[in-house]
Order: C-alpha cells, then structure tokens, then sequence
C-alpha cells in the first residue's frame, strides 16, 4: 500500500477519510497527536505548517486539502469524482475546491476570530467581508442540481459538504434554503455515512 494519510481524528483528516470511503481505495491511516507529533522536526520535514491532513504517495508529499481532494480525484480518475479534463464543468469543478479552500475558509476563520472587514478594507480582501462571501455560497449552491456539478458527486462536493455539514453542527453558519437542500443530499451518501466524518456528525 504506496498511500499513506497522516491525520487525526478530531482534525480535517477525516473529510479525506470520507473522500477516500468514496473512491474505494485502500490508504494506510497515521494518527498524529495535536501539539506533540504535529509540531515534531520529523512532521514538520512533511508539512512545515505542522497541521493534518498530509498524504504521501510514494515519494510525492501533499498537504492543503483542497490539494489533497484534486490529487486524488485525479489519481484514481476512473472512479469519477473528478469531469474530465475535456468537460467544460471541469472548471465549476475547480471553482468550488478553491472557493471552500481560499475565500470561503478565509471569512469564516475571520467571523469565528471576531475580525470584521470594514467598508474600507474590503477592496484588499479577496472576499470582501463575510456577507459577500456568503451570498457568494448561497449563490452557487441555489445552482446546484444537485451537486455542485450537476448530477456527478465529486471531490468538489466532498470538500463542500463536509465544510458546511461541520460549521451548521458548531452552529457557525446560518441557514438558508439552498444550503439545507444541499446539505440534505450530501447526507444520503453512503460513503459519507461509513467514514469517520459521519460518525462524528
């Protein structure tokens, strides 16, 4: 077995777990102690920002989930979790992995924080503030149908779904029609349900 995830339990790493649940492929699981092993010289040689989830396959070392999601998406082509390079949703596809990786994660680590962008800040920020960023969310999943590329389920989806599963739990998002109806869908997968991600839900 060439993959290994480096991971914990309580941490991002599962949202991998359930990714990989999805594809059907085998992956050895390295559980890695918060503040101890994370911060060790030996991890921070994988991932200098001392932080799961970090896949390593063979001599290849990623870290980011979002770069994790199109790795293996890409890997395992075959079992379509990923449009094909040809297909034109390819680029909704990748769209939404950024936007839950970059602006997304951003405004809401920066609403939990208390951060608030004022009026005149907001041209610096890449979502503007928190508002933008929301209606942007709402937005694209009122377009959804019902995944984020139409009827294909893909890592995209994995990487949306459990950001949005996480922060209603923690009561960190407000809710809104075209989120719970997304929401609603992503919890009938069956991957979904036999990972560690569901089981914490």
């Amino acid at each position: 077995m060439s993959l290994k995830l480096y991971t914990n339990k309580e941490s991002r790493g599962v949202v991998i777990d359930w990714l990989l649940v999805e594809l059907g492929v085998e992956c050895e699981r390295i559980e890695v102690a918060y503040k101890t092993e994370m911060k060790s010289p030996e991890y921070l040689k994988l991932n200098p920002f001392g932080k799961v989830p970090v896949l390593v396959d063979g001599d290849v070392v990623i870290y980011e989930l979002g770069a994790i999601c199109a790795y293996l998406a890409d890997k395992f082509s075959d079992k379509g979790l990923a449009p094909a390079l040809d297909d034109p949703k390819r680029g909704l596809y990748y769209r939404w992995l950024f936007v839950m990786a970059g602006p997304w994660e951003a405004a809401g680590v920066d609403k939990a924080l208390g951060i608030e962008v004022s009026p005149e800040q907001k041209m610096f920020v890449g979502y503007g503030d928190y508002n933008d960023a929301y209606q942007a969310l709402v937005q694209g999943l009122s377009e959804a149908n019902p995944y984020v590329c139409g009827e294909q389920f893909t890592a995209a989806d994995v990487s949306v779904g459990a950001m949005l599963l996480w922060q209603l739990k923690m009561i960190a998002i407000e809710s809104h029609p075209a989120i719970t109806r997304y929401v609603e869908t992503i919890k009938q997968r069956e991957g979904l349900k036999q990972s560690t991600m569901g089981q914490l839900l």
